[in-house]
C-alpha cells in the first residue's frame, strides 16, 4: 500500500493502493487544489447557467445563433493555432477505455490516434481515476504489459508505430468524491485534467508530441473559456510552455452547435479542431426539447441516420467551421465491432464502409472507430479520398455551406416511427449498460456493438420523453406511460442471463432515469452515487 503526502486541505477518502502515490504526487494533487479553488465557483456557476438554458428552451424560445458573439463569426480573419506535433495525420482514432489490456491494444492498432478515454467508454470506478493515468504513464515508459486470467499476454509494439493519445477526461457536471478540497468535492474534469497532465505531460513533449485532450459535454463557449483557463494555470504551474496543451472539443450538445466557432475562438491558442460527436448529440437534442411536444419527438434510435436532415446540417457545419478557422474537423464514432458471423461482419464492414465514405466526403478529416479491427478499415476510406501524400482535408473550405437556426432545429423532418419493439430495445440496451456500468466498465459490447453512455443516455431519455409527450407506439398502438414501461422492464429482465435479483441496481438506476416525474440531467450522476 502507498502512503500520499497531502498538500494543505486536500482530502483524499478513496483507497490507496500500490502505486497511487506516482499519480497522487503532492504536485498532482497541489495542482487539482490550484484549479479546484481558482475555477470551480466558476465551473457550478455554469452548470446553473445551462438550468436557466433549459427552463427557458421549455418556455419556448428555441436556441440560436448568439447576437452578442456576432462579430466574433464575421471575422474572417482570426484562426486557431497551427496543427501540433502528432496531430497533422487523424484519418483514423481509435476509441477506448484506459485499462491496462485496452491501452495497448489501443497503441497497438495502427490508428493514427488514440482518444484515451476517461469519460463516457470508461466509468469513474475511483480504482479508474488512478490506475487510467497510471497505464498511460507506463505506456509511455515502456513498461506496460498485461496477462490475462487465460494466460494471454499483451505488450507494446515499437513506439514510432503508436498512436498520439489523445485523453478525454470527465465533463463539467461530474463531481471526484474521493478528492476533496477545502472540504470540497473537486471536478472530475480537473481531476483527470491535473493527474494526466503531472504524470504524462512532460513524457508526451520529450516524445516530440503533447499533452493533447478532448473536451466532452460543453454546452457553451463560455465553458470553453473555463477549459482555456485550466489549460493557462496547468501549464504555468508545471512550467511547459503555452500553447503546449492542445484541445479538440467534441460538439455533442444541441446547445454548442450554435456556438462552433465561439467555442473554437476560446481555445484558439490550444485548440485542435471539433469533433462530431452525434450519439450524444441525439441524447441532447432530445433531453434539450424533451417538453416541447410532436415536432421533437424522434423515431426509434435505431433508425436515426445520419443523412436526416438536422444531423446533415450540424455535421456539414462542423467541417465548415472547423476549416474555415484552420482546425481539424473529426467525424462520429463506428460502433460496429467484428463478429464471428459471417452476415453479421460482412453488413458491419460495409456499413463502416458507407459511413466513413460519407464523412470524407463531407470533408471530415478522419473519423472514430471503437475496435482495432475496424482501424484499416476506416483508414483505407480517408486514404483514398486524401490521395498521395496528403494528411488532412483542411483545404477543403466547404464554403458551399450555409446552415440555418432553422435547420439546426428540424427535429421534425426526420422520417420513421415509434415502436414498441424500439421501445423494447431501449429498456434493454440500457439496462445491459447500466449493469456493466455500474460493476466498473463503460464500454460494452451489446448485439454486436461497442456501445458507451450515449447509448443509454438516448435510450432512456427517448423513454422518458415519450411517456411525457402521451406517444403512442405505431406498431402495437400502445400508450407509453411508466406503467407500460414496469412491466416491459421486467419482462425483459425475465429474458437477459442470471437471476432478476443480478438486475436490481441496474433497475432501479434505470427506472430514476427513465420514469421519474423529474429528468436527470445524466443518467451518471445518480449511478455514480450508487457507486463505491
Amino acid at each position: 500500500m502507498s502512503t500520499l503526502n497531502l498538500p494543505d486541505g486536500v482530502e483524499v477518502t478513496g483507497p490507496v493502493k500500490d502505486r497511487y502515490d506516482e499519480i497522487l504526487s503532492p504536485k498532482a494533487l497541489e495542482l487539482v487544489a490550484k484549479l479546484h479553488r481558482e475555477l470551480n465557483a466558476r465551473r457550478l456557476e455554469l452548470l446553473d447557467a445551462r438550468e436557466d438554458k433549459a427552463k427557458r428552451v421549455a418556455a419556448g424560445e428555441d436556441l440560436d445563433f448568439l447576437p452578442e458573439t456576432k462579430d466574433i463569426r464575421q471575422d474572417d480573419s482570426w484562426k486557431v493555432a497551427p496543427l501540433a506535433p502528432g496531430l497533422e495525420d487523424r484519418r483514423v482514432e481509435m476509441t477506448g477505455p484506459t485499462d491496462r489490456k485496452m491501452t495497448i491494444n489501443a497503441l497497438n492498432s495502427g490508428a493514427k490516434a488514440w482518444l484515451a478515454d476517461q469519460e463516457d467508454a470508461n466509468t469513474p470506478m475511483w480504482g479508474n481515476v488512478v490506475e487510467g493515468p497510471m497505464n498511460l504513464m507506463d505506456a509511455l515508459d515502456g513498461t506496460i504489459d498485461f496477462t490475462s486470467p487465460q494466460g494471454k499476454e499483451y505488450k507494446l509494439v515499437e513506439a514510432d508505430k503508436q498512436p498520439t493519445i489523445i485523453v478525454r477526461p470527465r465533463g463539467w457536471h461530474l463531481p471526484e468524491k474521493h478528492i476533496l478540497v477545502d472540504g470540497e468535492e473537486t471536478s472530475g474534469s480537473l481531476v483527470d485534467f491535473a493527474l494526466y497532465l503531472t504524470a504524462c505531460g512532460q513524457k508526451q513533449i520529450d516524445r516530440g508530441k503533447g499533452p493533447y485532450f478532448y473536451c466532452p459535454k460543453m454546452e457553451s463557449h463560455l465553458e470553453a473559456r473555463l477549459w482555456n483557463d485550466a489549460f493557462v494555470i496547468g501549464q504555468d504551474f508545471l512550467g511547459i510552455p503555452q500553447g503546449t496543451i492542445r484541445a479538440t472539443c467534441l460538439i455533442e450538445t444541441f446547445p454548442a452547435a450554435f456556438e462552433m466557432e465561439e467555442i473554437l475562438y476560446e481555445l484558439r491558442d490550444h485548440s485542435s479542431g471539433l469533433n462530431a460527436g452525434r450519439w450524444d448529440y441525439l441524447f441532447s437534442a432530445i433531453k434539450t426539447y424533451r417538453t416541447r411536444g410532436a415536432d421533437f419527438i424522434l423515431p426509434d434510435r435505431n433508425t436515426v441516420t445520419m443523412t436526416v436532415p438536422f444531423m446533415r446540417a450540424y455535421t456539414e457545419l462542423l467541417v465548415r467551421t472547423c476549416h474555415k478557422r484552420g482546425a481539424s474537423a473529426i467525424g462520429g464514432m463506428a460502433a460496429f465491432i467484428p463478429s464471428k458471423d459471417e452476415a453479421v461482419n460482412k453488413n458491419a464492414f460495409e456499413k463502416l464502409a458507407a459511413d466513413k465514405g460519407r464523412e470524407a466526403n463531407d470533408g471530415f478529416d478522419g473519423s472514430w472507430v471503437a475496435h482495432p479491427g475496424m482501424v484499416q478499415a476506416c483508414d483505407e476510406v480517408f486514404s483514398a479520398k486524401f490521395g498521395e501524400g496528403k494528411t488532412n482535408q483542411l483545404d477543403n473550405l466547404r464554403e458551399d455551406v450555409s446552415v440555418t437556426a432553422q435547420q439546426l432545429l428540424d427535429v421534425k423532418s426526420t422520417p420513421g416511427e415509434v415502436t414498441e419493439a424500439g421501445l423494447r430495445a431501449n429498456i434493454d440496451v440500457a439496462l445491459q449498460y447500466l449493469n456493466s456500468w455500474l460493476t466498473g466498465r463503460g464500454a460494452v459490447a451489446i448485439h454486436n456493438l461497442m456501445e458507451d453512455a450515449a447509448t443509454a443516455e438516448i435510450s432512456r431519455s427517448q423513454i422518458w420523453q415519450q411517456i411525457k409527450n402521451e406517444v403512442t407506439t405505431a406498431d402495437t398502438g400502445k400508450l407509453i406511460t411508466k406503467d407500460l414501461v414496469l412491466q416491459l422492464t421486467d419482462e425483459i429482465i425475465a429474458e437477459l442471463p442470471g437471476e432478476a435479483s443480478d438486475w436490481n441496481d441496474a433497475r432501479a438506476t434505470f427506472l430514476e432515469v427513465a420514469v421519474a416525474d423529474d429528468y436527470a440531467n445524466f443518467l451518471t450522476l445518480p449511478a455514480y452515487e450508487r457507486m463505491p
